[in-house]
């Protein structure tokens, strides 16, 4: 990738109820990734993330954890890539049609809309995932079918990567798909290196782990 083009600017949306984990898993990936190793502590990451949320002031996570956005829908600058993370409040944002407008504007903008978790149900309502492959947390799939009829549900697959829009399994599953998004942009070397500083198994294939 030109190096004139970075940073690339990530914007991870949040609202009330989201899963701490959705949000901050990408968000610790995106932060350490590096593209010169040997100069780690010397140069920034080729990302520059924000959070976003509907309207200013403090958002409560899942658990109670707090997170400030950094902008708002109104306000929100250019995105190469929107993350639509997932959690209990995603019950109520597919039934809010100012923010799944949003998310389908700003989709047609940014060259990768991913989604962690029940976050794909909320692409779902926007309409993004018609005629494609989609997958979220092993508990929901009949929550995502409802908002993506269309869609082909991937029960066994911990992310789908129908270019341009990623989904994701439940919670940690976002920081595996985050490793791929670093792998797509600028290689599989730079993803494994990002898993290695976070002391995190690089996912080399996208099957689920365990049984569910």
């Amino acid at each position: 990738m030109n190096q004139n083009q970075l940073p690339l600017t990530v914007g991870i949306l949040i609202f009330d109820q989201v899963e701490v984990l959705d949000v901050a898993g990408p968000f610790e990936v995106f932060s350490v990734t590096r593209l010169n190793e040997e100069r780690r502590r010397q140069e920034s990451s080729p990302f520059q993330i924000l959070l976003i949320s509907e309207r200013k002031g403090q958002v409560s996570a899942v658990g109670g954890l707090r997170f400030t956005p950094d902008v708002t829908i109104e306000d929100c600058p250019a995105l190469d890539l929107l993350i639509v993370p997932g959690g209990w409040g995603t019950r109520k944002e597919v039934k809010n049609n100012t923010l799944l407008k949003w998310i389908a504007d700003r989709a047609t903008k940014t060259r990768l809309t991913a989604s962690v978790c029940t976050g794909s149900s909320l692409l779902g309502k926007a309409g993004l995932l018609e005629g494609r492959e989609a997958t979220t947390h092993w508990r929901t799939f009949d929550f995502l079918r409802d908002a993506a009829p269309t869609a082909t549900i991937r029960e066994d697959l911990l992310f789908t990567l129908d270019d341009p829009i990623f989904t994701s399994a439940g919670v940690s599953a976002g920081i595996d798909l985050a490793l791929r998004i670093v792998s797509h942009f600028f290689g599989t070397r730079i993803g494994q290196a990002t898993a290695c500083q976070m002391e995190y198994p690089y996912p080399h294939n996208d099957q689920r782990r365990g049984d569910t």
